[in-house]
């Protein structure tokens, strides 16, 4: 992965909804690239089950959101923000849980990282290899949706595990942006917004 290409600055507060950040570690394991996920809880609210970067709402404590990043993936997995070096960022995301969320990429050690199992059931580190692999891709436009009108879902099948929604959308553009992989410019099927999800 080059990582020189990524969004360096930090921009004004996300206006409009709820601020949330989210951390994408990137794992340098065996000599290859790797991105640490987090597999949530399943009693949580929110997403239960699903596969995400360590993350979270801003609170008050929080000075900038690249502190809110840090201190979620220390509270989810005890990276420690001390052994992050944040290296840019990719776009703001708006989620349905009527989250904006900022991610930034991190480089991070290759150690054991320990699940708070408040808010998450695993963590898994994917090699960026297969995670471009594409073999292990696939997308669809669901259309009709009533909030969201037609829009496509990416799914990276890894490993036994499913990055999709919003992360899956996060993992595309970190990949087109640091990696010669590209989304297929159309979708692999058209499906209607309440089609059963292929995980």
């Amino acid at each position: 992965m080059d990582l020189s290409g990524l969004r360096r600055h930090n921009p004004r507060s996300l206006a409009g909804r709820r601020e949330a950040a989210v951390l994408a570690p990137v794992i340098a394991r065996g000599g290859e690239a790797h991105l640490l996920f987090t597999k949530r809880a399943a009693h949580l609210g929110e997403h239960p089950g699903q596969m995400s970067f360590p993350g979270g709402g801003r609170e008050p404590i929080d000075r900038t959101l690249t502190d809110t990043a840090l201190r979620e993936a220390d509270e989810e997995v005890g990276m420690r923000p001390d052994e992050v070096d944040v290296v840019g960022r990719i776009d703001d995301t708006r989620t349905s849980s009527k989250y904006a969320v900022r991610p930034f990429v991190g480089v991070a050690p290759d150690r054991e990282y320990i699940p708070d199992e408040s808010e998450v059931a695993e963590v898994a580190v994917l090699s960026v290899d297969a995670l471009t692999d594409p073999a292990n891709y696939e997308s669809e436009r669901r259309v009709g949706h009533p909030e969201y009108g037609d829009h496509r879902v990416h799914y990276f099948h890894v490993d036994g595990y499913t990055v999709w929604g919003v992360t899956g959308q996060m993992v595309v553009q970190l990949l087109e942006r640091t990696t010669d992989w590209r989304a297929p410019a159309e979708p692999d099927r058209v499906v209607g917004a309440d089609a059963e999800l292929p995980i």
